[in-house]
This record gives structure tokens, C-alpha cells and sequence, in this order.
């Protein structure tokens, strides 16, 4: 509630016909400081129901609206963006002087301005974590705006602080909105609180440069993701009958010494929707659930045994070597070269999980941080265990859980017909980061095999 908002809303209010309501559902206030109700609807009211005020705002005569920010009443936004009829002007600012200008009205106690003479003077303080947690929390909003937006085929009028001064701007707004009104000067009843440069308004500047400068401004560190999202997956899941452990796989998984370590524990069960998942969790108090992990190269490899062997994948077999032209062994054969067609599999799997192939991208090869975000789509696993710590980390999370940990029975993770041990080279290390660079990144895998 600064000068650029309060400057959109008292030019929106000079338009006939047009009334912005202030802040509706700011949880301190309703509207404005001073106010106890709007449109006969009282703060109280408001706050058991907010849909009351909204469909109130949208009975009244003429066009109205209200002004909302990202830590206002969280229930009412989806009513908002849902709403096609409802226009969306969303104000942007420069995060930086958004930050200084909060600090600064904080410490004054002054949020808007009607005349320089009553001005209160003061300089921020930067605090790199705090504007990283509020450059965070901008961002997030905005980005789920624009979403939202999108999904529903709807567009909004984009104003930035400094444009929110131009005449011209705020009469194609007008335009935007359908209104016949229009402009023919600025409010006069606010001016610009901080008008100085940024040097002039922090008191540690230098050490905000400094700090500014760590910013990957560009997001030149991100790492594109392509790959399309995962369901949850809960038929999958494997829980005790009796005691309170889910096991939520991954394929290919390590069900079998998995399911054998969990049946020594008690009878199983299995099959589940998300309705009986719910019922088992709340019949187990303190219940826990895991996923496992596996090494992105091992992964590669079993998904490569599982294509070259499995009955079900002679069409993807017979793709893979016309279009893409992979080295694949004809229909009985073995592979001449299975390092080098590991190689070449992972090549393909880069492209694929980018969303580049005529093929889908199947759960045996799809990322492993995929799938856990899947799973978050219903819950999330407790505990994410490394395949080369799952008799640790099993035996910790039964005691977690309340129960008696079972040896876990001996088992070799490397199912394929040819070991990865056997044709292991140091390209493959090579080759499988560059396939699967977020789950190296998410689960902090080294590689599979010291050179």
C-alpha cells in the first residue's frame, strides 16, 4: 500500500462509474484503516465468508473492484482469477525499490503521501536475507498469477510503478477496461513519497551492491525442465497391514528385497486408491512412508535391459533403431557393444525426457525427482532413501515407526543380464550426467563408479 497502488486506485476512482474499494481483504483491515464495513458487510463477516463481500462488490452498481496483495486473504483468489468477468490490472515494481520503499514506510510509519511538507524521512536498512525472502515471495506470486491466467485463457493489463505516472497509460487502461471515461490529468492528491536514488535511501548501500551482485539476476543457473509431470502413482504403493510403513516405488524399483524386508515385518497391503490410502493413514498413527533412489547411471542401464529384453517393448525396440538410429541388437541377439549402446541409449534419453522424441517418456527412464514430485501431488515421501544406504535407513525408519527391523534379505541391484560392472567406462559417468544433470543436483549422486 504504496504510492503506485494508492496512485492506479485514485486514478481508476476519477473514472465515472468506476470505484476500487481499497484493500477488501487485507486480514488487519477491510478497505481502508478507518472503516468498519463495505457494502453492509462487516469485517467479521467478511472474514468467516469471504465470497460475501465478492459477490457484494459484483452486485453493486457500476464497475468496482478492490486492490489485492500477495499476503491477503489467500481464500478468495482463485474466485478472483477464476472469474472471466473480473478485469486483472497487476502492478509491478522494481523488486529492489519495492524492498527499500517497504523498509523505509515501515520505520516512518508513513504509507502514502499528499504533500511534501508532511513528509517523514528515514533510511533503510538492507538485509540480504530478508530481500531474498521477499524477492521469493514476489516472484512465486507473480508467477502463479500468470499461470493462472494462462490455464484459463485469460489476459490482464500489465502496469509498471513508473508507467502508473503516465497520462496516457492510465487512459488505455481506462480503454482497456471498456469505460468511456477518461483522464485529463493526474490525481492530485498523492505524490511520491522517496523520489531520491537508491544511494540516497539505504544506509548500507555498498554492502547491498555487494550482495546484489551474488544474484543470478538472469537465472543463468537454472537447469530447463521439459519433462512432463507425474501422477502420484498410488496403486503402486506397498504398506504394512498392521504397522505404520507406506513404501512408494519408483521404477524400475527394488520391490522385491523391498516387499520381502516389509512381509518379515507382517502381512501386506497393496492395490490402493487415494481414498483407501487416506483410511490406511489415519487408522496408522505416526506412519511413515519412503521412497528409494537409485544411481541415475544404474537407472539408465536397467531401463536399457528392460527395452532390449522385454516383450512388451519390441515396438519401441523397433522405433529406436529405425528413427533414431539406434545401435540396438536385431530381434534374439546380444549387444556387440554394450557400453558404446549404453552411450548412444543415454543420448536418446536426454532428448526423450526434454520432450524432443516421438516416444514417451516412460516411468523406467523418467527422472527420479519427477516421480517424487509426483508423489507431493498426494503426499510426500518421510524419507528418501540412497540404494547404497537402504539396510541403514531401513532399519532407522522402523524404529521411527514403532516396529522391529527384519534383516534386510541379500539382494544384487543390478538385475540386467549384462552387470554394469562388467562394460563400466568413465564416458558412461559422463554421459549419464548430462542425461540426468536435476537428479544429480536434487539427490547429490557422485558418480556411480571412481575412474
Amino acid at each position: 500500500m504504496r504510492t503506485g497502488s494508492n496512485l492506479v486506485e485514485a486514478a481508476l476512482n476519477l473514472l465515472d462509474g468506476v470505484t476500487c474499494f481499497g484493500e477488501a481483504f487485507n486480514p488487519v483491515l477491510i478497505g481502508y484503516p478507518s472503516r468498519k464495513d463495505m457494502l453492509g458487510i462487516t469485517k467479521d463477516e467478511r472474514d468467516a465468508d469471504p465470497k460475501q463481500l465478492w459477490k457484494a462488490l459484483r452486485k453493486a452498481e457500476g464497475l468496482n473492484g478492490c486492490r489485492y496483495f500477495h499476503d491477503h486473504d489467500p481464500r478468495i483468489l482463485d474466485t478472483m482469477l477464476d472469474d472471466p468477468r473480473c478485469a486483472k490490472i497487476i502492478l509491478t515494481r522494481n523488486p529492489i525499490e519495492s524492498y527499500v520503499s517497504l523498509k523505509i514506510a515501515r520505520a516512518t510509519g508513513q504509507w502514502k503521501l499528499g504533500d511534501a511538507k508532511h513528509r517523514k524521512a528515514a533510511s533503510a536498512q538492507f538485509d540480504a536475507v530478508e530481500f531474498e525472502e521477499h524477492l521469493e515471495g514476489l516472484q512465486g506470486f507473480q508467477i502463479r498469477l500468470m499461470n493462472h491466467l494462462q490455464r484459463s485463457g485469460q489476459t490482464a493489463f500489465y502496469i509498471d510503478y513508473e508507467d502508473a505516472q503516465d497520462l496516457d497509460v492510465l487512459n488505455g487502461l481506462a480503454a482497456w477496461l471498456g469505460v468511456e471515461s477518461r483522464l485529463t490529468a493526474l490525481p492530485d492528491s498523492l505524490v511520491v513519497q522517496n523520489p531520491e536514488p537508491l544511494e540516497a535511501k539505504v544506509a548500507n548501500f555498498a554492502a547491498m551492491e555487494a550482495s546484489l551482485s551474488r544474484l543470478d539476476r538472469f537465472n543463468l543457473s537454472r537447469t530447463p525442465n521439459f519433462e512432463p509431470r507425474r501422477g502420484p502413482a498410488v496403486p503402486g504403493f506397498i504398506a504394512c497391514k498392521e504397522a505404520g510403513l507406506l513404501y512408494m516405488p519408483i521404477r524400475p524399483a527394488l520391490s522385491a528385497p523391498i516387499r520381502d524386508w516389509m512381509a518379515g515385518i507382517g502381512p501386506l497391503e497393496e492395490g490402493f486408491s487415494q481414498k483407501t490410502l487416506r483410511q490406511w493413514k489415519r487408522k496408522h498413527t505416526g506412519h511413515r512412508s519412503f521412497t528409494v533412489v537409485r544411481h541415475p547411471l544404474m537407472r539408465a542401464h536397467l531401463a536399457l535391459n528392460a527395452v532390449l529384453h522385454r516383450d512388451a517393448m519390441a515396438e519401441t525396440r523397433a522405433i529406436l533403431r529405425k528413427a533414431y538410429k539406434l545401435p540396438l541388437p536385431a530381434e534374439g541377439d546380444a549387444a556387440k557393444d554394450y557400453a558404446a549402446l549404453l552411450v548412444a541409449f543415454l543420448g536418446w534419453l536426454k532428448a526423450n525426457i526434454n520432450g524432443q522424441t516421438s516416444l514417451p517418456v516412460r516411468d523406467i527412464w523418467a527422472t527420479q525427482s519427477a516421480h517424487v514430485q509426483g508423489f507431493a501431488q498426494f503426499a510426500l515421501p518421510d524419507l528418501i532413501i540412497r540404494e547404497d544406504r537402504l539396510a541403514e535407513d531401513l532399519a532407522y525408519l522402523a524404529t521411527a515407526a514403532g516396529v522391529d527391523a527384519p534383516p534386510l534379505p541379500d539382494f544384487d541391484g543390478d538385475t540386467g543380464e549384462i552387470k554394469l560392472a562388467d562394460i563400466w567406462e568413465p564416458g558412461l559417468e559422463a554421459a549419464a550426467r548430462e542425461t540426468y544433470p536435476r537428479d544429480f543436483m536434487q539427490f547429490g549422486f557422485e558418480d556411480w563408479k571412481a575412474a
